[in-house]
């Protein structure tokens, strides 16, 4: 099955006065039509700004892309004017974000914003929108649909919120959604409700999705591949079998130590030392090794390559050039 998406190299570097930060320093990634990639890591690991990247919402004052390609099939849209990004983004790549009531225009309808989108890409009347509206909020599970459309964003709960914005994601049928953090501004009863829909709807229109998430359980539900990312680079990238069955990254192998479990009966979690580090350019060293307690002096000297373990698993880690293993 043929990449919808391809990324290769991707740089966005963010600028200050007195720095530059890579918050992506060439990351490589690829989904196809159908399939849910997860995007993992800590906050500040630089996968809300590799979301941002791929649909082009970058504040262009502060941020820049300064080097790489996204491929959706064979257009670099990189190289596509406003004009012409503008055709894909909403209709062929949408997404839906983690904050609903930041998202949504609080001086707006929920029916006006709905059909906006209707209106803009599908060349249809503006009745015919918010009749279309009203099948899509059917669709995400909000009851007395057409009452709704009258009613403000500030009116609705977080949950409902969140079900408007997937009704808008999914509104032109898009090829990919992208969900950076779609849960996160949610109560736990409400995160699985959300969840259960956003896989109901990549069911029923066959769609590729990225998942990007701090949650190893969520992505461990719903996700088909995993990629971890830590400083801007992926660390470890492979099926949720290898990510969660044989993961060899010493990160990837914190993340998973500190989920608790209902099954074993743990006395305390085991936190991953430190913070996620905020890197000038250039980086010269593992990225991880100051937290990392298979850091050797190799580690501090050069950064370490990508390089494959299997047939769709990789890692970044010089323990694993030789064969080593962390066991």
């Amino acid at each position: 099955m043929e990449n919808i998406l391809t990324i290769k190299n991707l740089k966005t570097y963010y600028y200050s006065k007195n720095r530059v930060v890579p918050a992506v320093d060439g990351v490589d990634l690829y989904l196809k039509k159908g399939e849910i990639l997860g995007v993992v890591g800590e906050s500040g690991c630089g996968k809300s700004t590799l979301a941002r990247s791929i649909i082009g919402l970058l504040d262009k004052l502060y941020t820049r892309i300064e080097d790489g390609e996204i491929i959706f099939y064979d257009k670099d849209l990189l190289k596509l004017s406003n004009k012409e990004l503008n055709k894909i983004r909403g209709k062929k790549i949408s997404m839906i974000f983690q904050d609903p009531l930041t998202t949504l225009n609080p001086v707006y309808t929920i029916g006006d914003q709905i059909s906006e989108i209707l209106t803009i890409h599908e060349n249809i009347s503006k009745k015919e929108a918010f009749e279309k509206a009203v099948e899509l909020l059917k669709l995400v599970g909000i009851p007395a649909a057409e009452m709704r459309l009258s009613d403000y964003p500030h009116q609705l709960s977080g949950g409902m919120q969140q079900r408007v914005l997937i009704a808008i994601a999914i509104a032109c049928n898009p090829e990919i959604i992208i969900a950076d953090e779609p849960t996160t501004a949610l109560d736990v009863t409400v995160q699985a409700q959300i969840l259960e829909l956003i896989t109901q709807i990549k069911e029923k229109f066959g769609m590729g999705m990225i998942l990007i998430t701090h949650n190893m359980g969520v992505v461990a539900e719903m996700c088909n591949r995993i990629m971890v990312m830590y400083g801007g680079v992926t660390v470890e990238e492979g099926t949720a079998e290898d990510i969660f069955f044989s993961p060899h990254h010493p990160y990837t192998k914190g993340l998973l130590a500190a989920i608790p479990s209902i099954e074993k009966d743990k006395e305390e979690l085991y936190p991953i030392k430190g913070n996620v580090p905020r890197f000038t350019h250039p980086v010269t060293s593992c990225r991880f090794a100051d937290r990392c307690d298979y850091a050797c002096e190799k580690c501090t000297a050069s950064e370490p390559p990508l390089i494959n373990i299997g047939e769709q698993h990789r890692v970044r880690c010089f323990l694993f050039q030789g064969n080593g293993d962390l066991s």
